[in-house]
């Protein structure tokens, strides 16, 4: 990936563009391996699940992925409601020495896990003038995600498809409107199932991919977090250079025009 290419969120510089969760794996060990292969910068921990100091007597997450490596993105997985969300990252902001930069999710119900738009909103209002610097889960509806950075979100991340399916991008051009109208970083989150659907996601123009199921679910999770990277640097690099235009038929790869001989009797 060009040096140049940087991933800019709350004014922090990233070289990465693939954002990576901490559940779901085997154990302590594989999590450290699997992130530090992935060569993401940003991880993002679900604070209602995972010990980050809350629970002394419990091994602690950080001492696998320090703060002083990675900059660590509380979330509010779990949260059905805007005020409990909003708990969840102040009670994240006392952890982490005041840290603020936050990824907020509102589901609306179990089965899905599709987030509750209204409460998403009225929690990002919340935390935005609570001095948050909020990254939001939402639904790829274009309106939706352009009123959340209007509210003041210094990233938008919607879905690709359900959380933790696997299903791949089920809407490009829901995706390709959101990014088209942006100006915040659109970070595909939720429904990735493997490397091509990265790409994929990159290839469209989004800033940066946010995964966590698709790693840790794969039979061998650190080769994984190898696929994807490589998935988003190849994504990445073919949108910036622009791929050909689609064709009905064929066009020749070496025009017979102006050759010396072009056929016939």
């Amino acid at each position: 990936m060009r040096n140049q290419d940087i991933l800019t969120i709350a004014g922090r510089e990233y070289q990465s563009r693939l954002l990576v969760g901490t559940g779901k794996y085997r154990d302590m060990d594989e999590t450290g391996r699997a992130i530090r292969e992935s060569g993401a910068e940003i991880v993002t921990v679900a604070i209602r699940r995972t010990n980050i100091g809350q629970n002394p007597e419990e091994e602690n997450l950080l001492d696998v992925i320090p703060p002083s490596e990675f900059t660590i993105l509380p979330n509010t997985a779990g949260c059905y409601t805007a005020d409990d969300a909003v708990r969840v990252c102040r009670l994240a902001r006392e952890l982490l020495d005041g840290h603020n930069l936050v990824k907020l999710e509102v589901l609306g119900d179990q089965k899905t896990l599709y987030p509750d738009v209204p409460a998403t909103l009225e929690a990002a209002e919340k935390l935005v003038s609570d001095g948050f610097e909020v990254m939001v889960y939402t639904s790829d509806d274009p309106i939706c995600a352009k009123r959340l950075e209007e509210i003041g979100c210094v990233a938008v991340m919607p879905l690709a498809s359900p959380i933790g399916s696997g299903l791949g991008i089920q809407n490009r051009y829901n995706l390709m409107t959101i990014i088209e109208n942006a100006e915040v970083p659109i970070i595909v989150d939720a429904g990735v199932g493997t490397a091509s659907d990265a790409a994929v996601a990159m290839e469209l123009g989004c800033d940066g991919v946010l995964m966590n199921t698709a790693i840790a679910a794969a039979k061998d999770p650190v080769l994984m977090a190898s696929a994807m990277r490589k998935g988003i640097e190849a994504g990445r690099e073919a949108f910036l250079a622009g791929r050909m235009p689609m064709r009905r038929f064929a066009s020749a790869s070496s025009p017979l025009e102006g050759t010396f001989w072009q056929g016939g009797s």
